[in-house]
């Protein structure tokens, strides 16, 4: 049996001026969240890209094609309503950023390691006002209370729209650090990507690339991308 999916209502699907920001309209109805509250995005050039999803929509709905759509929902009906919440859980990677905890072999592995991560953990330190502490192996290292909270005061800091995306930066790279020189325009995207995958591609020259490894990091990597945008697109 095949899955219900609501049929296409609408003929166009618009960017209008909003009250607060911009609406997405089908036709002349306007956009709502799952929530029922109104999509109201911040700027003009998200709205367009939720618009166009939209648009884009056959006969009948398919949500999965529509990315954008949902991260806004997300931002609306869950990110502005546990803000707090979520700020404090995203600033807590500080506390096990994956640039901190390094190989303890072999020595290829580390070295590789730290001429990639120093470098933004020096920059963390000097432009951030957050130096953080490394070790080797898994063991818990304690970073200093004065630089956790400088990292959640700066993600604290986000609307809730870039929260929502940052979010994804974040949980998909496994570091607040990268997430932050990525939308703070230290990195590029394809670069913070990479820098988050040193491990998994050491891993791959050692060893050879595992088919289904390869698929979750393709899937990964495209949600990444996705965030980066969706981000770039809040303003």
């Amino acid at each position: 049996m095949s899955e219900w999916a609501p049929r296409r209502f609408w003929t166009t699907a618009s960017a209008v001026p909003a009250e607060g920001g911009f609406a997405v309209q089908l036709d002349t109805r306007p956009l709502r969240t799952p929530r029922k509250a109104l999509l109201i995005l911040p700027t003009a050039a998200l709205a367009e890209a939720v618009a166009a999803e939209w648009q884009a929509q056959g006969d009948r709905v398919d949500p999965a094609s529509m990315p954008f759509t949902r991260m806004a929902n997300s931002a609306i009906d869950t990110v502005t309503a546990s803000f707090d919440e979520i700020a404090r859980m995203v600033g807590d990677y500080g506390g096990s950023d994956l640039l901190c905890y390094r190989a303890e072999g072999p020595e290829a592995l580390a070295r590789r390691q730290a001429e990639a991560w120093d470098p933004l953990l020096d920059w963390c330190a000097t432009t951030l006002g957050a130096p953080l502490r490394t070790t080797a192996g898994v063991v818990h290292v304690a970073q200093p209370e004065t630089s956790l909270a400088a990292l959640r005061d700066l993600v604290g800091g986000m609307t809730a729209f870039r929260l929502a995306a940052f979010h994804d930066l974040v949980a998909l790279s496994g570091s607040l650090v990268l997430a932050l020189a990525l939308t703070r325009g230290r990195l590029g995207v394809d670069e913070a990507w990479r820098l988050s995958r040193i491990d998994e591609d050491w891993q791959v020259s050692q060893w050879g690339e595992d088919e289904e490894a390869a698929d979750v990091a393709r899937r990964k990597h495209a949600a990444f991308l996705l965030a980066d945008r969706f981000y770039g697109l809040c303003g």
